[in-house]
């Protein structure tokens, strides 16, 4: 079977000469495999397509996808978008007293698939000409436990509870306070004493004046607080520190022991921490999606870091990601780049003091805390963004930064953007960025059409573009997926090791910071009351402060190495922490 996908923000047919109809073997010989729509935009008959890819290799913005896959294959169509749309294969079962991970790239369907099981799209089985019903839908799944599920949707008898991936977008939906959000749930004595167990602190704010982890806490609690039988979480630890984000899992894990429970989640070592099995979801990105057998957590995550899913014998990345045990760490031979004595900074009612420390030349320092803390304020005050109320940053080096919230301006071209970069290095964007944060086709798009990830990717390469002795980057893994929060870890430690250049990179993401740093700069304090940043520390010592101040152990995966939280009060929990070894039990 053929799919061929028209990716219609970047198809613009005035700025082409027709290269996928004037090219194609077919049309050359009389038959219309491609036609115009009333736009100029082409279609292309899947059923005609001899599937030879010289469109897609022609067409100057990359604008098509076409993929051959098994004949078999579509039968399992479950949804269908529309002619030369997305389209996804399979989905997962919820299970009652279960939480199901779902695990993938971005754009291969995972927010579809709930929406599907959520009941908010009825399946069309890929007839997209029509709208879906449920009469086929259960007619397709008889036999199955999904097809009780589909039932129970039809006749109205299944209550969801579904979190959605965009919080940030909330505002634009509700002008009241969080307070009156979550009271459209629950009763307001039931609120507040869940406000208090998750510290939420914003609920007499305006939406729109919260903070994007009071949000995500705040969406989290909506969806907790409602009686329902089947719960969705897309991407609860987004805008959450670590501790944040365990406390999330621990409540989401409470809740799977007798509700049914999908996650889909990019933090892996929350998702190994929360679910019992996972589905993973492969294909290409925005054209299809397929979704794997159920596996258990640890193979299913272990499996995706391999690339290939032996089950069924299909292999989703080129190559594996891998973690070291004893990873090497040659940041701490350089000399010395920047220096700071003793410093404090008070903003309103928040006071940070930070101890005196320095970064070495070649050094990648992670930043690891609770938000609130103080981080992007010592991040701003080592850029010269924000001065010192106490102590004098003596450095002449020059800095380039990464801001946690990327602010997009209208009708820039990526391309643009990148080549107006002081000190803009053609050899670097094309031999060192370009192909690992797969920038090519974000080139002629502008920045306000690109998603939350894409920006994201855009942002890191501007940074990493720039002429400076110090690259600050701050979240750089936010809305990338989580092969993207890999790729992109690696493509900045790269970049400073083949440059002899240093780089302090603030994430919540224990995998990323685990793979990209040589040591740690640790926060710790009140949360916007008061903060304290200590170090910089070496790996080991740095994850033990952190970790004791969380309340978390981690071991490493005995076949890939890879971080994973011990469960509380296991054995190796308890004998890690009465060793106050919290950070891998060798």
């Amino acid at each position: 079977m053929r799919v061929a996908v028209l990716h219609e923000d970047r198809c613009q047919p005035k700025k082409c000469q027709n290269e996928c109809y004037n090219f194609c073997p077919p049309v050359r010989n009389g038959i219309e495999v491609i036609t115009w729509r009333s736009d100029n935009k082409p279609i292309v008959s899947e059923p005609l397509c001899i599937g030879c890819g010289i469109c897609v290799h022609k067409c100057p913005h990359d604008a098509l996808t076409i993929v051959n896959l098994p004949d078999e294959q579509e039968k399992d169509t479950i949804h269908r978008y529309g002619m030369n749309e997305f389209r996804l294969f399979g989905l997962p079962a919820p299970e009652e007293g279960n939480v199901i991970g779902i695990l993938g790239a971005n754009g291969t369907g995972k927010t579809t698939a709930i929406s599907l099981l959520a009941g908010e799209i009825i399946p069309n089985l890929g007839e997209w000409e029509e709208e879906g019903e449920w009469e086929n839908v259960i007619d397709y799944y008889a036999g199955t436990d999904i097809q009780k599920h589909f039932l129970g949707l039809a006749d109205e008898k299944v209550r969801v509870a579904l979190k959605p991936q965009y919080v940030d977008r909330i505002p634009k939906m509700f002008d009241g306070t969080l307070r009156e959000l979550l009271e459209n749930v629950a009763t307001p004595e039931k609120v507040s004493e869940f406000a208090e167990k998750i510290n939420i602190t914003s609920l007499d704010k305006k939406v729109s004046k919260v903070s994007g982890g009071e949000l995500q806490k705040g969406a989290i609690a909506a969806t907790l607080l409602k009686e329902a039988d089947l719960y969705f979480f897309d991407e609860p630890s987004s805008y959450l520190d670590i501790e944040q984000r365990i406390f999330m899992a621990k409540m989401i894990s409470e809740l799977g022991e007798t509700k049914s429970v999908i996650v889909i989640e990019h933090d892996l070592a929350i998702l190994d921490y929360v679910t019992n099995n996972i589905h993973i979801m492969y294909g290409s990105p925005n054209a299809y999606g397929i979704v794997s057998q159920k596996l258990a957590v640890r193979n299913a995550i272990n499996t995706y870091l391999d690339g290939y899913i032996q089950e069924s014998n299909v292999r989703i990345r080129d190559n594996a990601i891998k973690f070291l045990k004893h990873p090497p760490r040659t940041g701490w031979d350089g000399i010395g780049l920047v220096e700071w004595p003793k410093l404090s900074k008070k903003l309103g009612d928040f006071k940070l003091t930070a101890e005196a420390g320095e970064i070495l030349s070649g050094q990648v320092l992670g930043v690891v805390g609770g938000n609130a803390t103080g981080k992007t304020t010592f991040v701003k005050m080592l850029a010269g963004a924000l001065e010192p109320d106490e102590g004098e940053i003596e450095s002449e080096i020059t800095v380039s930064y990464k801001p946690q919230y990327i602010e997009v301006e209208e009708d820039i071209i990526v391309g643009d953007l990148l080549q107006s970069v002081e000190g803009f290095d053609e050899h670097v964007l094309n031999n060192e960025l370009n192909r690992p944060l797969n920038l090519e086709p974000l080139m002629d798009r502008k920045l306000d059409t690109l998603s939350g990830g894409e920006l994201q990717r855009v942002a890191v390469a501007e940074c990493l573009l720039r002429e400076a002795d110090l690259y600050l980057l701050d979240e750089p893994s936010a809305y990338l997926d989580a092969n993207q929060r890999m790729i992109t870890a690696k493509t900045i430690r790269r970049s400073m090791e083949q440059r002899g250049k240093s780089a302090l990179v603030v994430d919540h993401d224990v995998y990323f910071i685990d793979y990209i740093s040589d040591g740690l700069l640790c926060f710790g304090g009140i949360p916007s009351k008061e903060g304290k940043a200590e170090g910089p520390y070496n790996m080991r010592k740095g994850m033990n402060v952190f970790l004791e101040r969380v309340g978390v152990t981690f071991r490493r995966d005995k076949n890939t190495h890879r971080p994973r939280i011990n469960k509380p009060e296991s054995r190796l929990d308890r004998e890690q922490k009465s060793k106050k070894e919290y950070y891998y039990s060798s």
